[in-house]
């Protein structure tokens, strides 16, 4: 039993070797994040194999929009878990209990603002972007679901970033993984038995991440060795507020700015039609994998700088950085190598229109080498955003998303047109993808060695 509850206990990354604090906090993120991006993905394959393809394109094409409505929640969660961990490092726990009541009274009120604003524009947004009318009713119906269910998916994002924030990656894990078995069997019962289509995929993923969410609740509640939730903190504090606006905003805004490029993107997507709608949704799905590793140590990163800034251990972030992006690079060459060697199966887990299958993989091939780059990105932007400075990776996703990607994308397939290729070269929006990564890691190399991230920390 005592074995049990050090396994989910929160993580001191104040102390020890630093790799190791970030292996052992980012392992049970990984397992976690891969599970949530089933999510997405059982819903694809379950569409895609008993539906058909045009049903798997719905599904893809609604995921823009689905991200760029849900952006008050990302930056929620990042302010909480930015504040969370560097109040947990400098041991206030009056501090902490009044910055989890906020997060929990911010939430609902979100939650009930795109229930509403969202459920309504969904078709209108679908029609703005060119959706074909082939599969525009999929996507209304699709979208219509999650935004009505969009409370779970927001207190599961903002609670399990609060449980991040204080070290303990090993719940979040295990609610994440009940809820994504959850969410698999009531695919299979509401498509396959009960015929519903994409609207029986929308209405499993609600009902599961609700589930996780209630879970998560459940175990804030236990550790009352760290802060108190009890009711005089669930309110509105106004310092707390405006420290999580403040931290949140800029990473909701990088969020929205790359839902608006993909949105844009996307209506050139499906200039394309359906073919290359359905490999683009394959070729996002296989990628939401493959960038699993990249994101978990970004946000291990947060928490661990988050957590030694609050102690004033500077030093110990900088060593933190130079191991943890050493190890997500490693990580992320060994997947570009999986990716090459066996990504033909992956695509055709999907689909087995052989096709479909090749022109996935030909895009596939364009973007594998990026995930390097993008592990450097994510390492670094990490360790900025939990030292307080979320402003600057906002501006390097600004200008490699709204100045590099989307021209890029545009330009290129303009100047590919032929009597041949009328639309032009379809690959071009995934080389554009590829060069807005290198030029990203780039980017914030540079910024994270002008070290003004140190002069950020919460006060």
């Amino acid at each position: 039993m005592d074995g049990l509850k050090k396994i989910f206990a929160p993580v001191d990354m104040t102390v020890g070797k630093p790799w190791e604090d970030i292996v052992i906090f980012t392992v049970p993120m990984l397992i976690g994040n891969i599970a949530q991006q089933l999510y997405n993905t059982v819903d694809s394959v379950v569409v895609g194999q008993f539906v058909g393809d045009n049903a798997l394109a719905a599904v893809g094409s609604a995921g823009p929009i689905l991200n760029l409505l849900i952006v008050l929640f990302v930056g929620i969660s990042v302010g909480a878990s930015i504040m969370v961990s560097q109040y947990l490092g400098a041991r206030n726990r009056e501090a902490l209990s009044m910055t989890i009541g906020t997060c929990i009274v911010l939430t609902g009120i979100a939650s009930l603002l795109v229930m509403v604003f969202a459920t309504v524009a969904a078709r209108p947004l679908l029609e703005m972007l060119n959706t074909p009318e082939s599969i525009i009713d999929w996507c209304t119906s699709y979208l219509r679901i999650l935004f009505i269910g969009v409370a779970g998916c927001a207190y599961y994002n903002i609670l399990s970033g609060i449980l991040r924030g204080l070290g303990d990656s090993m719940s979040a894990l295990l609610y994440l993984l009940v809820a994504s078995g959850l969410n698999i069997v009531l695919d299979l019962f509401f498509v396959v038995r009960m015929g519903m289509g994409v609207s029986g995929v929308a209405l499993a993923t609600a009902i599961a991440q609700g589930v996780s969410a209630f879970l998560c609740l459940l175990r804030l509640t236990k550790l009352k060795e760290l802060f108190e939730l009890k009711w005089r903190y669930i309110r509105l504090f106004k310092s707390h507020v405006k420290n999580i606006i403040r931290l949140g905003v800029p990473s909701g805004v990088t969020q929205a700015i790359m839902s608006m490029s993909m949105l844009i993107v996307q209506s050139l997507t499906n200039s394309f039609g359906e073919m290359f709608i359905a490999a683009n949704v394959i070729v996002m799905r296989v990628d939401g994998f493959a960038m699993m590793p990249n994101f978990s140590f970004g946000t291990a990163m947060t928490t661990y700088a988050g957590q030694n800034v609050g102690a004033g251990e500077y030093d110990r972030v900088t060593k933190g950085a130079r191991q943890g992006t050493g190890i997500a690079v490693g990580v992320s060459a060994v997947i570009v190598v999986v990716i090459l060697a066996f990504g033909r199966h992956l695509m055709q887990i999907f689909t087995d229109t052989p096709e479909l299958v090749t022109l996935s993989m030909n895009m596939m091939r364009i973007l594998a080498v990026g995930y390097v780059a993008v592990a450097v990105t994510q390492t670094l932007s990490g360790v900025m955003r939990g030292a307080g400075d979320t402003m600057t990776p906002m501006w390097i996703s600004m200008v490699t998303t709204v100045l590099i990607r989307v021209p890029l994308a545009y330009g290129l397939v303009y100047l590919t047109r032929t009597p041949k290729l009328p639309q032009g070269e379809r690959a071009c929006l995934f080389i554009s993808l590829l060069l807005s990564w290198v030029l990203g890691a780039v980017i914030t190399g540079v910024f994270y060695k002008r070290g003004k991230w140190r002069k950020k920390a919460v006060k």
